[in-house]
């Protein structure tokens, strides 16, 4: 029986996860608080890939305060997982820390996990209750699940334009539409994205960088430093080769992958460049999808102009259009083509 008192907790378990939004990759974004006789014992998130989980930090935090776990409740935001990998199953170390229940938002769609870790609490004796704020859950980790149910990651397209739904000007010039207040959103976007796509126009034209800037963010000390000590995976659509080996966006911190098609000649080293079959002259963006979940990319951003936009959305392939609609208009001299805006 779910209770007023299971949906406080749970909450302050998504607040939590939240925490690790810009850290986490590829994992999920987890949150978990232990509960006993109505109070709080001890809480935590997962921070990083290869750390503690988030029930694992959780009963260090309430060890680090003297609370004794045995015939808590667990309230986790995601199944508590049930194998080993780099650290070793939550579920396990729930049974082994004595809790009487464990209050779940939503079942994990990882074929590794799906139900087992339930199982293993249920074997223990610990109730289980599954299904309290699953769409909150949800929203916190929307390209790990689709990666998990799909083999594909999310996509998301970041486009700005005018009140009369233009882009750029008609010349191929470039200029800025919206605001610092804008910027600051997209850099919170590419901070939660596994990858940053682009086409070759925005380099040859801009030399963009397509990196997550401190100073931009907007967010506060602690999350900053989360959200820089890894920099989303650049990719450059080059179908012809013309990218400059000394474009900005290649020396930057982390990692760019030029997408090329499987015989186009590059001058980059081979460790860079992501070979792509072609359909219709231009390179195949399933294919593109595809490699980038087998790197484990969750959550994709697509940053572009109209013309590559358009692509994506007409092979079905966008599961979300995030639009800046600026206050003013570029009038009849401009297009709905290629576009500067926040490539950076």
């Amino acid at each position: 029986m779910i209770s007023l008192q299971d949906r406080t907790y749970m909450t302050r378990a998504i607040q939590l996860a939240r925490e690790g939004l810009y850290s986490t990759d590829p994992n999920p974004r987890v949150g978990c608080v232990l509960v006993k006789d109505n109070q709080i014992i001890g809480e935590g998130f997962h921070i990083r890939a290869g750390e503690g989980h988030a029930e694992v930090n959780a009963l260090a935090d309430a060890a680090q305060k003297d609370n004794d776990p045995k015939g808590a409740t667990a309230y986790v935001t995601l199944e508590p997982c049930s194998h080993y990998g780099r650290t070793p199953p939550c579920s396990e170390g729930l049974v082994k820390a004595g809790v009487s229940r464990v209050v779940c938002a939503m079942e994990d769609p990882n074929p590794q996990v799906a139900g087992k870790g339930f199982a293993i609490l249920r074997k223990a004796g610990i109730e289980v209750d599954v299904g309290i704020q699953p769409e909150e859950a949800w929203d916190l980790n929307p390209g790990f699940y689709k990666r998990m149910q799909t083999g594909m990651p999310l996509v998301r397209i970041k486009l700005a334009m005018s009140v009369d739904g233009r882009t750029a000007m008609a010349s191929g010039e470039s200029q800025w539409i919206t605001g610092p207040a804008a910027r600051s959103d997209v850099q919170k976007l590419r901070a939660r994205s596994s990858a940053v796509v682009t086409g070759i126009e925005s380099i040859l034209k801009d030399d963009s960088s397509l990196t997550v800037r401190a100073g931009e963010l907007g967010l506060d000390e602690a999350s900053t430093k989360l959200a820089l000590e890894k920099q989303p995976l650049r990719v450059v659509l080059d179908s012809r080769g013309r990218m400059p080996s000394e474009a900005k966006i290649l020396s930057q911190p982390g990692q760019t992958l030029v997408a090329t098609g499987v015989d186009t000649e590059v001058t980059l080293p081979e460790e860079q460049v992501l070979r792509l079959a072609k359909q219709d002259g231009k390179l195949d963006l399933k294919a593109l999808l595809s490699a980038l979940s087998d790197k484990q990319c969750n959550e994709v951003l697509v940053e572009t102009g109209a013309t590559l936009a358009g692509e994506f959305v007409q092979q079905g392939l966008v599961d979300e259009l995030v639009v800046y609609m600026a206050p003013c208009l570029m009038g009849s001299k401009t297009f709905a083509g290629y576009a500067n805006d926040d490539h950076g």
